[in-house]
Protein backbone atom coordinates (compact mmCIF):
# COMPACT_ATOMS: atom_id res chain seq x y z
CA UNK A 1 0.00 0.00 0.00
CA UNK A 2 1.07 3.57 -0.61
CA UNK A 3 2.67 5.44 2.33
CA UNK A 4 0.12 7.73 3.94
CA UNK A 5 -2.85 5.42 3.28
CA UNK A 6 -5.42 5.89 6.05
CA UNK A 7 -6.38 2.63 7.77
CA UNK A 8 -8.99 2.30 10.50
CA UNK A 9 -8.77 -0.77 12.76
CA UNK A 10 -11.88 -1.57 14.82
CA UNK A 11 -10.75 -4.28 17.24
CA UNK A 12 -11.62 -4.71 20.93
CA UNK A 13 -8.50 -6.78 21.68
CA UNK A 14 -6.09 -3.96 22.41
CA UNK A 15 -3.02 -6.17 22.09
CA UNK A 16 -4.00 -7.05 18.50
CA UNK A 17 -4.88 -3.43 17.76
CA UNK A 18 -1.54 -2.25 19.12
CA UNK A 19 0.37 -4.85 17.09
CA UNK A 20 -1.39 -3.73 13.90
CA UNK A 21 -0.78 -0.09 14.78
CA UNK A 22 2.97 -0.71 15.07
CA UNK A 23 3.14 -2.82 11.91
CA UNK A 24 1.11 -0.36 9.84
CA UNK A 25 3.07 2.66 11.07
CA UNK A 26 6.28 0.83 10.22
CA UNK A 27 4.91 0.45 6.69
CA UNK A 28 4.29 4.19 6.46
CA UNK A 29 0.52 4.00 6.86
CA UNK A 30 -1.65 6.36 8.89
CA UNK A 31 -3.67 4.34 11.38
CA UNK A 32 -6.43 4.97 13.87
CA UNK A 33 -7.83 2.37 16.27
CA UNK A 34 -11.31 2.06 17.76
CA UNK A 35 -12.26 -0.57 20.31
CA UNK A 36 -16.02 -0.95 19.90
CA UNK A 37 -18.61 -0.62 17.16
CA UNK A 38 -20.08 2.77 18.08
CA UNK A 39 -16.65 4.42 18.28
CA UNK A 40 -15.73 2.69 15.03
CA UNK A 41 -18.66 4.35 13.28
CA UNK A 42 -17.70 7.72 14.74
CA UNK A 43 -14.08 7.25 13.65
CA UNK A 44 -15.13 6.54 10.08
CA UNK A 45 -16.84 9.91 9.91
CA UNK A 46 -13.97 11.76 11.56
CA UNK A 47 -10.98 9.94 10.06
CA UNK A 48 -12.33 9.19 6.56
CA UNK A 49 -10.31 5.96 6.18
CA UNK A 50 -9.40 4.55 2.79
CA UNK A 51 -9.79 0.99 4.09
CA UNK A 52 -11.20 -0.55 7.29
CA UNK A 53 -10.17 -3.62 9.28
CA UNK A 54 -13.27 -4.62 11.25
CA UNK A 55 -13.50 -7.34 13.89
CA UNK A 56 -16.82 -9.20 14.00
CA UNK A 57 -16.85 -9.82 17.76
CA UNK A 58 -17.11 -6.33 19.28
CA UNK A 59 -18.79 -5.15 22.50
CA UNK A 60 -22.11 -3.41 22.03
CA UNK A 61 -22.64 -2.98 18.31
CA UNK A 62 -20.77 -5.88 16.71
CA UNK A 63 -18.82 -5.79 13.46
CA UNK A 64 -21.72 -7.07 11.39
CA UNK A 65 -23.87 -4.24 12.78
CA UNK A 66 -21.17 -1.70 11.89
CA UNK A 67 -20.89 -3.15 8.37
CA UNK A 68 -24.64 -3.12 7.85
CA UNK A 69 -24.95 0.47 9.08
CA UNK A 70 -22.18 1.69 6.79
CA UNK A 71 -23.62 0.03 3.70
CA UNK A 72 -27.10 1.34 4.52
CA UNK A 73 -25.58 4.83 4.69
CA UNK A 74 -24.15 4.31 1.22
CA UNK A 75 -20.50 4.06 2.31
CA UNK A 76 -18.37 2.09 -0.17
CA UNK A 77 -15.16 2.12 1.88
CA UNK A 78 -13.41 -1.25 1.45
CA UNK A 79 -13.89 -3.41 4.56
CA UNK A 80 -11.96 -6.50 5.60
CA UNK A 81 -13.60 -8.48 8.39
CA UNK A 82 -11.57 -10.17 11.11
CA UNK A 83 -13.17 -13.18 12.74
CA UNK A 84 -12.24 -15.92 15.16
CA UNK A 85 -15.13 -17.89 13.73
CA UNK A 86 -14.31 -20.41 11.03
CA UNK A 87 -17.91 -21.24 10.15
CA UNK A 88 -18.78 -20.65 6.50
CA UNK A 89 -22.22 -19.10 7.30
CA UNK A 90 -20.60 -16.27 9.31
CA UNK A 91 -18.30 -15.41 6.43
CA UNK A 92 -21.00 -15.69 3.79
CA UNK A 93 -23.32 -13.48 5.87
CA UNK A 94 -20.67 -10.75 6.11
CA UNK A 95 -19.90 -10.91 2.38
CA UNK A 96 -23.58 -10.76 1.52
CA UNK A 97 -23.94 -7.62 3.64
CA UNK A 98 -21.19 -5.91 1.68
CA UNK A 99 -17.85 -6.90 3.22
CA UNK A 100 -15.04 -6.95 0.66
CA UNK A 101 -12.87 -9.64 2.26
CA UNK A 102 -12.34 -11.49 5.52
CA UNK A 103 -9.46 -13.02 7.45
CA UNK A 104 -9.72 -15.65 10.17
CA UNK A 105 -7.73 -15.30 13.41
CA UNK A 106 -4.96 -16.06 14.00
CA UNK A 107 -3.49 -14.35 10.95
CA UNK A 108 -0.16 -12.96 9.79
CA UNK A 109 0.24 -9.21 9.42
CA UNK A 110 1.95 -9.84 6.06
CA UNK A 111 -1.18 -11.50 4.69
CA UNK A 112 -3.39 -8.77 6.13
CA UNK A 113 -1.31 -6.06 4.46
CA UNK A 114 -1.39 -7.94 1.17
CA UNK A 115 -5.16 -8.33 1.30
CA UNK A 116 -5.67 -4.65 2.14
CA UNK A 117 -3.42 -3.68 -0.75
CA UNK A 118 -5.48 -5.86 -3.09
CA UNK A 119 -8.70 -4.20 -1.89
CA UNK A 120 -7.29 -0.75 -2.55
CA UNK A 121 -6.04 -1.70 -6.00
CA UNK A 122 -9.48 -3.03 -6.80
CA UNK A 123 -11.00 0.28 -5.69
CA UNK A 124 -8.57 2.27 -7.82
CA UNK A 125 -9.55 0.17 -10.83
CA UNK A 126 -13.25 1.02 -10.55
CA UNK A 127 -14.81 1.23 -13.99
CA UNK A 128 -17.87 0.34 -16.01
CA UNK A 129 -17.68 -3.12 -17.58
CA UNK A 130 -19.81 -3.66 -20.66
CA UNK A 131 -20.84 -7.02 -22.13
CA UNK A 132 -23.46 -6.67 -24.87
CA UNK A 133 -26.29 -4.73 -23.17
CA UNK A 134 -25.06 -5.65 -19.66
CA UNK A 135 -23.38 -2.79 -17.73
CA UNK A 136 -21.54 -3.25 -14.44
CA UNK A 137 -20.45 -0.15 -12.51
CA UNK A 138 -17.67 -1.48 -10.30
CA UNK A 139 -17.66 1.62 -8.09
CA UNK A 140 -21.35 1.60 -7.16
CA UNK A 141 -21.94 -2.08 -8.01
CA UNK A 142 -24.99 -1.02 -10.00
CA UNK A 143 -25.89 -3.54 -12.68
CA UNK A 144 -28.12 -2.86 -15.67
CA UNK A 145 -29.26 -4.98 -18.56
CA UNK A 146 -30.56 -2.45 -21.02
CA UNK A 147 -32.96 -0.33 -18.94
CA UNK A 148 -33.55 -3.10 -16.41
CA UNK A 149 -31.72 -2.83 -13.10
CA UNK A 150 -30.49 -6.09 -11.58
CA UNK A 151 -30.05 -6.70 -7.85
CA UNK A 152 -27.41 -9.23 -6.80
CA UNK A 153 -26.04 -10.53 -3.52
CA UNK A 154 -22.41 -9.71 -2.74
CA UNK A 155 -21.23 -13.19 -3.78
CA UNK A 156 -23.27 -13.15 -6.99
CA UNK A 157 -21.75 -9.78 -7.82
CA UNK A 158 -18.19 -11.01 -7.21
CA UNK A 159 -18.76 -13.95 -9.54
CA UNK A 160 -20.27 -11.77 -12.25
CA UNK A 161 -17.55 -9.12 -12.02
CA UNK A 162 -14.78 -11.70 -12.33
CA UNK A 163 -16.46 -13.20 -15.38
CA UNK A 164 -16.99 -9.74 -16.88
CA UNK A 165 -13.30 -8.92 -16.43
CA UNK A 166 -12.58 -12.04 -18.49
CA UNK A 167 -15.17 -11.76 -21.30
CA UNK A 168 -15.46 -14.67 -23.75
CA UNK A 169 -12.79 -16.58 -21.82
CA UNK A 170 -13.77 -20.10 -20.77
CA UNK A 171 -13.45 -20.17 -16.98
CA UNK A 172 -13.23 -23.52 -15.24
CA UNK A 173 -15.20 -24.24 -12.08
CA UNK A 174 -11.98 -24.64 -10.09
CA UNK A 175 -10.70 -21.24 -11.27
CA UNK A 176 -13.97 -19.51 -10.40
CA UNK A 177 -13.99 -21.22 -7.01
CA UNK A 178 -10.45 -20.09 -6.19
CA UNK A 179 -10.93 -16.49 -7.39
CA UNK A 180 -14.38 -15.87 -5.93
CA UNK A 181 -14.51 -18.11 -2.84
CA UNK A 182 -10.78 -17.95 -2.07
CA UNK A 183 -9.56 -20.26 0.67
CA UNK A 184 -12.93 -21.00 2.28
CA UNK A 185 -12.80 -24.53 3.63
CA UNK A 186 -15.46 -27.08 2.80
CA UNK A 187 -16.66 -25.36 -0.38
CA UNK A 188 -17.12 -27.73 -3.31
CA UNK A 189 -16.92 -26.82 -6.99
CA UNK A 190 -20.65 -27.49 -7.43
CA UNK A 191 -21.34 -24.25 -5.53
CA UNK A 192 -20.18 -22.51 -8.73
CA UNK A 193 -22.96 -24.23 -10.67
CA UNK A 194 -25.48 -23.11 -8.06
CA UNK A 195 -24.40 -19.45 -8.25
CA UNK A 196 -24.24 -19.48 -12.05
CA UNK A 197 -27.85 -20.66 -11.91
CA UNK A 198 -28.74 -17.73 -9.63
CA UNK A 199 -27.07 -15.29 -12.03
CA UNK A 200 -28.83 -16.69 -15.08
CA UNK A 201 -32.23 -16.25 -13.46
CA UNK A 202 -31.46 -12.59 -12.73
CA UNK A 203 -29.54 -11.65 -15.89
CA UNK A 204 -31.75 -13.20 -18.55
CA UNK A 205 -35.35 -12.04 -18.88
CA UNK A 206 -37.80 -13.53 -21.35
CA UNK A 207 -36.70 -12.89 -24.90
CA UNK A 208 -33.16 -11.83 -23.99
CA UNK A 209 -30.05 -13.59 -25.24
CA UNK A 210 -28.44 -15.78 -22.56
CA UNK A 211 -25.12 -14.22 -21.55
CA UNK A 212 -23.54 -17.03 -19.53
CA UNK A 213 -22.70 -20.02 -21.73
CA UNK A 214 -21.90 -23.50 -20.47
CA UNK A 215 -18.88 -24.98 -22.22
CA UNK A 216 -19.35 -28.70 -21.77
CA UNK A 217 -16.51 -30.29 -19.85
CA UNK A 218 -14.66 -26.97 -19.50
CA UNK A 219 -16.66 -24.42 -17.51
CA UNK A 220 -18.48 -21.18 -18.23
CA UNK A 221 -18.01 -18.10 -20.41
CA UNK A 222 -19.71 -14.71 -20.29
CA UNK A 223 -20.44 -13.65 -23.85
CA UNK A 224 -23.24 -12.63 -26.15
CA UNK A 225 -22.78 -15.33 -28.77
Amino acid sequence: MKPGTRVLVVEDDRSIARLLELEFEHSGLVIRCAYDGENGLDAIGEFDPEVVVLDIMLPGLDGVGVLKTLRQRGSRVPILMLTARDAIPDKVHSLNLGADDYLTKPFSTEELLARLGALLRRTEEDEVLQIADLSIDTASRDIWRGKRRIELTAREYELLEFMARNPRRVLSRSLLLSRVWGHESGVETNVVDVYVGYLRKKLDAAGEVALIRTIRGAGYALRES
